[in-house]
C-alpha cells in the first residue's frame, strides 16, 4: 500500500503510515519501554538512554530513531534489558529514591513508575549527593539540585517552548546542575514564571511550592528532621520494591484527598485549560495537559500560579445595603427584595430605558446570556452591553466590513504555519503569553519571520525580523500604503481578489492618497522600510495579522481594522492554513459576551434586534414582546446617567471606570443614579457606588463555558463550593429575574446554553456532551 511501512515489533509484523520515531511508534502500539527524559510535547533530548531498543541489530536510542521501512526492532533482548537499566543507573546515580517521604508522591513521578516498570530492586552505581543546596528564591517554585537528574526537561521547555532561554545545563561542573542565566538566583534571573520547567519536570528536583508537605504520610517536615528519617526508612527497606509498594499505598490514599478539576482559565484571550490540583480549598498546582487545545502544556505566570485571589480574605461573602455613607450585610431575600422593588418602581415611572446593564467579559457565556435575556425578556429594553465596547468592536466592526463575521479567522495552533506573522499594536508575549510562545518557537525553530508595528520596543518587536515605529494613530496609513504598493506592482493576488471579493475597484480608488511619500510624511516610516515590508508580507507563502488594544482603543480603531482585513484580502490571506486575521480579544470571554448578545443593537448570536423575524423567534422562546430599537452603548449609558435620562443600572463583574477614557466622568455618574446594583467577587471601585451589592463567584466555584479569542467553546468545571453566601452568577441573575415575576427555572448552566443553542445560529448544535473533558468546538 503506498506510504505504508512494513515493520516488525518483537516478531510481529505491522504496518505504519505517518512519519514518526520509533518510540512514537511503540507508544501508539502500546509497546512499553523506559522512556524517562522523553516528553511528547518536548520530542527527543536523548539524555536518558533509558529508551534504547535494537534496530536492525543496532542499539539506538527509539526517541530519536526516524522509522525506516523494513526495520526489525526488538524491545526484549537481554542486550536491550541491560542498556536500559545501564541508562536507568545513571538516573538513580543523580536521585535519591525515598517515594515513601516525597512530597511528590502523588503517583506521577516517572523515575518511581520506572524503575517499579523495570523492576529494579538495587542499582549498581549508588546514589551519591550533590554539594548543592536547594534553590527556594522563587515565590511559586523550587529546585533541589540534589533530585535532578539531567534529563534537560526543564531546559527544553525553557529553550524551545517558552522560548526565554533562562535554564542551561552547566555540563562543565564536576557535578552538572540546572542554572538560570548565568548561575544567579531564580528570582534574580530572567525567569518569568511560565512554570513549564515544573510542568515536564519528571520528578521531585522541580517543583511547585503549593504541592510541599502535600504528599507522603510524614508531610510538612523541615528538611533537618527529614533527613534522618529518609536515612531510617532506607535502613529497614530492604530494596526498591518495598520502598516502591509502600509508597504506592500511600499515593493512592493521597488520592482520596487530591481533586483535580479541569478549568479554563480567566487571565486573557487565549482560553488555556487545565488540571486545578486542590485539598479541601487549598490549590496544591496547576497542570497543564497535552490535550489542552488552545495551550497543551504551556501557561504564563498568571494561569499557573495566580489564583490566591479565589480564597481572598476581601471576597465577598454576604448580600451589602447601603446606608448612608457606609454599608452593612444584609440576606439574600432583603437585598434581592429591594432590587425588584426598585426596578419596578423606576421602570412604571421612567421607562424600561431608564434602566441599563453591564455584563461582565470574564463571566461565563451562560451568564452573558441570561443578562441580556433580564434585560430584554424582564425589563423591556436593549441597554445591555459589555467592556468589549471600549476594546474589541472596532475590530468587530472593521471585519464585520470586509469579510462579514467579527472574531479570528483561524485557530491559535494554527498561527504557528504561517510563514509571516505581522503584530500590530499588541504587546503579545505580556498580553497573551501563551500565544506569543507558539510565534516565538516558531520563529526560532521553523524561520518563520515576524514583522512588529507598535509605538513601543517590546519584547516580540525585540525578537522580530522587522520592527516600526510608526507614529500614533497612523497605522490605517502604513497599511493603505502597502495595500496600494503590491496593487501597483502586480504583487496581490489577482485570482483571489476576482474569484472572492467584491469592490475591488472602489477599494483600489480609495487607495489612491496612500503614496509611499504620503505615508513617510505621515507615519514617520521611510519609503524604504515601507517597501521591505511590503515585499515581506507579498513574498510570504501566508501572512497572519495579529492586532489589539494598541489598534483598538483608538478613534480610527475600526478604519484601521478594515484595512488590516483588506490587506489580507488583497494577499489572499484568508481561508487557507496559516493564514487570516486575529484580533487578540482581551479578556478571557470577550468574544463569548458579544456572542450571547451582550450588545444593545445585537441578539445572540449578532443578530440584529431591528431584524423582525429575529425578534419574533425570541419572543416566542422567551414568552414575551421585546423592544424594537437599539439600545444604549456602555459609553452612552454614562452621557444618559449625567442627562437625567437613566435611572439605575446593574453591573455585572466590570469596572466601567477602568475602561473608560475618564474615570472621574464614570464616578461621577454612578454618585447620579437613583439606583446602583453592582455585583462582583470584590468590593471593587465600582462597587463603592452601589446601593446593593451581591457577592458573586470566580470561575473555580461554577460552571460554564467560556469562547477564547479563536472562538473555541470550552467548558469548566466547579472546583470549589462558593464561599460563605456568595452564588454563581447565572445564579443571581435568575434570582433577580424571578423577584420581577420572570419564572425562569434552569437547574444547570447546561439549560442555559441548551436554550441559546437552540436561538442563536452561530451556536446551533452545541452541547455539554460535546464540550465534556478537554473537548472544545
Amino acid at each position: 500500500m503506498p506510504g505504508k511501512k512494513k515493520i516488525t515489533i518483537n516478531g510481529v509484523e505491522m504496518e505504519a503510515s505517518e512519519e514518526q520515531t520509533v518510540l512514537q511508534l511503540l507508544n501508539n502500539s502500546s509497546i512499553e519501554v523506559p522512556q524517562v527524559c522523553y516528553h511528547p510535547s518536548l520530542g527527543p533530548i536523548e539524555t536518558c538512554d533509558t529508551c534504547i531498543v535494537s534496530i536492525n541489530g543496532e542499539l539506538k536510542r527509539s526517541c530519536s530513531a526516524e522509522l525506516k521501512d523494513g526495520d526489525i526492532i526488538d524491545t526484549l533482548s537481554p542486550d536491550v534489558k541491560k542498556a536500559q537499566v545501564i541508562g536507568m543507573d545513571k538516573i538513580l546515580y543523580n536521585h535519591e529514591l525515598y517515594c515513601t517521604v516525597c512530597d511528590y508522591n502523588n503517583g506521577g513521578c516517572e523515575i518511581h513508575n520506572t524503575v517499579k516498570e523495570m523492576k529494579i530492586n538495587h542499582q549498581s552505581i549508588p546514589f551519591d549527593h550533590k554539594p548543592y543546596h536547594k534553590d527556594e528564591s522563587h515565590p511559586f517554585y523550587r529546585y533541589d539540585p540534589d533530585q535532578c537528574i539531567l534529563c534537560g526537561r526543564c531546559v527544553e521547555a525553557c529553550q524551545d517552548v517558552q522560548v526565554t532561554e533562562t535554564l542551561t545545563i552547566d555540563w562543565e561542573r564536576k557535578r552538572p546542575r540546572v542554572i538560570w542565566d548565568n548561575d544567579v538566583p531564580i528570582n534574580e534571573s530572567s525567569c518569568v514564571s511560565c512554570g513549564h520547567c515544573s510542568t515536564v519536570c519528571p520528578c521531585n528536583a522541580m517543583m511547585e511550592k503549593g504541592m510541599e508537605g502535600e504528599a507522603g504520610y510524614l508531610t510538612g517536615i523541615n528538611n533537618e528532621t527529614l533527613r534522618p528519617m529518609i536515612e531510617i526508612t532506607k535502613g529497614v527497606e530492604t530494596g526498591y520494591g518495598s520502598i516502591l509498594a509502600i509508597s504506592d499505598m500511600e499515593s493512592a490514599m493521597r488520592d482520596e484527598r487530591i481533586k483535580k478539576t479541569k478549568t479554563v482559565c480567566t487571565y486573557c484571550g487565549v482560553g488555556c485549560s487545565f488540571d486545578v490540583w486542590t485539598k479541601g480549598r487549598d490549590i496544591l498546582k496547576v497542570e497543564p495537559q497535552e490535550e489542552a487545545p488552545a495551550n497543551g502544556i504551556s501557561t504564563c505566570v498568571k494561569g499557573k500560579f495566580g489564583w490566591d485571589f479565589v480564597n481572598s480574605e476581601e471576597r465577598l461573602t454576604k448580600p451589602l445595603i447601603r446606608e448612608g455613607d457606609h454599608f452593612r450585610e444584609a440576606e439574600w431575600e432583603e437585598a434581592l427584595s429591594l432590587i425588584a422593588s426598585k426596578f419596578t418602581e423606576l421602570k412604571d415611572a421612567f421607562g424600561p430605558d431608564s434602566l441599563a446593564f453591564i455584563t461582565s467579559s470574564k463571566c461565563t457565556n451562560e451568564e452573558s446570556y441570561l443578562m441580556q435575556k433580564l434585560a430584554r425578556g424582564v425589563i423591556g429594553t436593549n441597554n445591555v452591553d459589555n467592556c468589549s465596547r471600549y476594546c474589541q468592536s472596532p475590530a468587530t466592526a472593521g471585519l464585520f466590513r470586509t469579510v462579514g463575521y467579527g472574531g479570528d479567522s483561524g485557530s491559535i495552533t494554527d498561527i504557528a504555519q504561517a510563514d509571516l506573522v505581522l503584530i500590530i499594536g499588541s504587546n503579545t508575549s505580556e498580553s497573551h503569553p501563551v500565544l506569543s510562545t507558539r510565534i516565538k518557537r516558531a520563529h526560532k525553530l521553523r524561520g518563520q519571520k515576524v514583522i512588529v508595528a507598535d509605538i513601543r520596543k517590546h519584547e516580540m518587536a525585540e525578537r522580530s525580523d522587522l520592527f516600526v515605529q510608526p507614529r500614533a494613530g497612523s497605522d490605517i496609513v502604513w497599511l493603505n500604503a502597502i495595500a496600494k504598493y503590491l496593487i501597483e506592482n502586480g504583487k496581490a493576488d489577482e485570482r483571489f481578489l476576482r474569484e472572492r471579493v467584491n469592490g475591488r475597484d472602489e477599494y483600489v480608488k480609495s487607495l489612491a492618497p496612500y503614496t509611499l511619500e504620503y505615508a513617510e510624511e505621515k507615519t514617520g516610516i521611510d519609503q524604504e522600510t515601507l517597501i521591505q515590508m511590503a515585499e515581506m508580507i507579498g513574498q510570504a507563502d501566508s501572512v497572519c495579522a495579529l492586532w489589539a488594544m494598541g489598534v483598538t482603543q483608538h478613534i480610527g480603531g475600526s478604519d484601521t481594522s478594515t484595512a488590516i482585513s483588506n490587506l489580507l484580502l488583497v494577499t489572499g490571506n484568508y481561508g487557507k492554513p496559516g493564514a487570516g486575521s486575529y484580533p487578540l480579544r482581551g479578556h478571557n470571554n470577550v468574544q463569548g459576551a458579544s456572542d450571547f448578545g451582550s450588545m444593545p443593537d445585537r441578539l445572540p448570536g449578532y443578530e440584529k434586534v431591528t431584524d423582525e423575524q429575529v425578534r419574533q423567534k425570541y419572543e416566542r422562546a422567551w414568552g414575551v414582546p421585546l423592544p424594537k430599537e437599539p439600545g444604549m452603548t456602555n459609553h452612552e449609558m454614562i452621557e444618559k446617567i449625567h442627562s437625567g435620562q437613566l435611572k439605575a443600572m446593574y453591573v455585572k463583574g466590570e469596572e466601567m471606570g477602568l475602561v473608560d477614557s475618564n474615570i472621574n466622568h464614570v464616578h461621577a455618574a454612578y454618585e447620579k443614579l437613583d439606583f446602583f446594583v453592582v455585583q462582583d467577587i470584590f468590593l471593587s471601585r465600582t462597587a463603592e457606588f452601589a446601593d446593593v451589592v451581591l457577592p458573586a463567584s470566580p470561575s473555580l466555584e461554577k460552571e460554564g463555558t467560556f469562547t477564547n479569542t479563536e472562538r473555541r467553546i470550552q467548558r469548566l468545571y466547579q472546583v470549589f463550593e462558593p464561599l460563605g453566601e456568595s452564588k454563581p452568577d447565572w445564579q443571581i441573575i435568575m434570582e433577580v429575574a424571578n423577584k420581577l415575576g420572570a419564572g425562569w427555572h434552569y437547574k444547570h448552566p447546561a439549560d442555559i446554553m441548551e436554550e441559546a443553542a437552540k436561538l442563536s445560529p452561530i451556536y446551533a448544535g452545541v452541547t455539554y456532551e460535546r464540550l465534556e473533558g478537554y473537548n472544545s468546538l
